[in-house]
């Protein structure tokens, strides 16, 4: 019996000791196979610049304000001449009236000097916020007629009547007068005008020095003024004597050789118009100078 259990010990030991001699054997998983692809190109993708904007910039008051003195000094000159109102004055008030040619008033109407209707008025009108609401005033084909009748309106009226008594050169006495008038109600009126004058030097178009009048142009050519455009009319001839259109102002600069005299048969302008037209009293004429032919 005892033999017996020794023999099964024995044969549960020897088994035991060759399952712990067992090793374990563990799978390793397969390595990625790497297949190389053909690298790509790169493509280089050019680069667009956003377009720059063009800079369009406002002119400065003082350059709209000369721009405005260059043109309309002529036409304040010629009724300086015909109605002995300086034409520092008139400039001054046209400028500041009108806002060197920019207000909605002068836009709208051509009303440079910001004169209402009135009584008697039967020309067109317009409607524009003043001292008070929707209040009349006149309005005009061209600026020029706006010119000619500040003159009028200055020169046919009583309480105006003590201004023409004042030397032309005097444009303080007139900006006070203006004022004392009832002109305008603003109580700095006067010394605007005069600021004006003095900070533009208006007052030299007084003396009718005709050098100072208009700056120098480029062409020795007849120049129109900026007024509305009109339909080309190809039947007509550049010469200015052809032109029948009384409502387009010309100029002439003068060139070396001109005199009074050529210029008038040149343009068939009779010469004794020709100087009432720029105020002209004697025959003398510079080069450079511009004349207005009609």
């Amino acid at each position: 019996m005892r033999f017996r259990i020794f023999f099964l010990s024995l044969i549960v030991l020897t088994l035991a000791s060759c399952g712990s001699k067992r090793q374990i054997v563990t799978k390793t998983p397969p390595k990625p196979i790497i297949v190389n692809e053909p690298e790509e190109k790169a493509v280089a993708i050019p680069k667009v610049e956003p377009k720059k904007k063009k800079k369009y910039t406002k002119k400065s008051y003082t350059e709209t304000t000369t721009d405005y003195i260059e043109k309309f000094a002529p036409i304040a000159v010629r009724e300086m001449h015909k109605y002995k109102i300086p034409a520092s004055i008139t400039l001054a008030q046209g400028i500041l009236e009108s806002g060197s040619g920019r207000s909605n008033l002068s836009v709208r109407s051509n009303n440079h000097f910001g004169i209402k209707c009135h009584r008697g008025w039967k020309g067109k009108r317009v409607t524009h916020d003043d001292d008070e609401k929707g209040e009349c005033f006149r309005k005009y084909k061209y600026p020029e007629k706006s010119y000619e009748d500040h003159s009028t309106f200055l020169t046919t009226r009583k309480r105006y009547a003590k201004l023409f008594r004042l030397r032309a050169t005097d444009y303080k006495g007139w900006a006070y007068g203006l004022k004392r008038a009832g002109y305008a109600t603003d109580r700095k009126y006067p010394n605007k005008l005069i600021a004006l004058i003095k900070k533009f030097g208006l007052d030299k178009y007084d003396r009718g020095n005709k050098k100072s009048i208009i700056k120098k142009r480029k062409t020795s050519t007849p120049i129109v003024t900026n007024y509305p455009k009109k339909k080309k009319d190809t039947t007509r001839s550049s010469s200015v004597s052809n032109v029948d259109d009384t409502n387009t102002r010309f100029y002439y600069k003068v060139i070396k050789g001109d005199t009074l005299y050529s210029i008038s048969r040149k343009f068939k302008v009779p010469l004794k118009q020709l100087k009432k037209l720029n105020g002209i009293i004697s025959n003398n004429i510079s080069i450079g100078q511009e004349l207005i032919l009609k």
